[in-house]
């Protein structure tokens, strides 16, 4: 279990190889996974879903699974997911600015889903709701809910002028294209929220399919530890390299970026 790359301070730490053999053996720990691992929709050489690799999680202490994928990739594999004690609490939509053109025969898809998971009692499960601070600004007072909605308590409220919102569920950012070092690379400022969500500051986040090292360098820009796992080795080293030249990752960084 030698580390492909760790810094000075272990702040973040890489393994070169397979997750499924890897995983189980780690000497770190982690509370929660942020991951995009291959989909198995398309008849890329590297799109090959990984037959395992969610039972190689089930003996580990990780109670919150953000994974990205299709909804293809998740309907075929539910079983999977159930089987391994993953219940879904929640989806984000990510659209992005350009599509994939798979099949002209088909709608243009311009979005990827990135689907939350938990394991064990919901009221267990560390979580911190992400807000935006774009709100429009308005003033809007309401006595009660809906009636379809439930009763949630509170009464009356107020929201303010230019106030922070809830996160919305449909995030617009645009891809890597033209920028990315992975096929797939996620862009950071979409990562980051997810990670803040599932991790407190400090903890450790990990992705078994890290590629290129994003969600690792989104983590340490949140101010949270993170381990990475990638079986094939240029972009190992690429994420090596992106880490190792981090600006966090230096004897000044306390762990509580924001």
């Amino acid at each position: 279990m030698t580390p492909y790359f760790t810094d000075s301070h272990g702040y973040v730490t890489l393994y070169l190889g397979d997750m499924r053999e890897l995983l189980p053996h780690l000497p770190e720990t982690a509370s929660a996974m942020v991951t995009d691992p291959p989909y198995g929709v398309t008849s890329l050489p590297w799109d090959r879903w990984q037959n395992g690799w969610l039972e190689a999680v089930a003996d580990s202490d990780i109670s919150s699974l953000w994974c990205f994928g299709s909804m293809r990739m998740f309907l075929e594999h539910a079983q999977e997911f159930a089987a391994t004690r993953w219940k879904m609490s929640q989806d984000v939509v990510w659209e992005k600015h350009n599509g994939s053109s798979f099949h002209a025969d088909r709608v243009r898809r311009v979005h990827e889903h990135v689907l939350h998971f938990y394991r064990g009692p919901w009221s267990k499960v560390w979580k911190q709701p992400q807000t935006t601070p774009d709100a429009v600004a308005k003033t809007a007072r309401r006595k009660a809910r809906p009636p379809h909605m439930g009763d949630i308590g509170g009464g009356e409220f107020t929201s303010y002028d230019g106030g922070p919102r809830l996160l919305r569920s449909v995030v617009r950012m645009r891809s890597m294209h033209g920028r990315a070092r992975h096929p797939t690379e996620k862009p950071i400022g979409l990562l980051a929220p997810l990670i803040r969500y599932v991790a407190a500051p400090g903890e450790t986040i990990i992705d078994p399919f890290c590629g290129s090292g994003s969600a690792l360098e989104a983590a340490l820009l949140t101010g949270h530890r993170a381990i990475g796992i990638e079986s094939h080795e240029p972009y190992a080293e690429i994420a090596a390299l992106r880490l190792s030249q981090n600006i966090f990752l230096n004897d000044n960084y306390s762990g509580d970026a924001s």
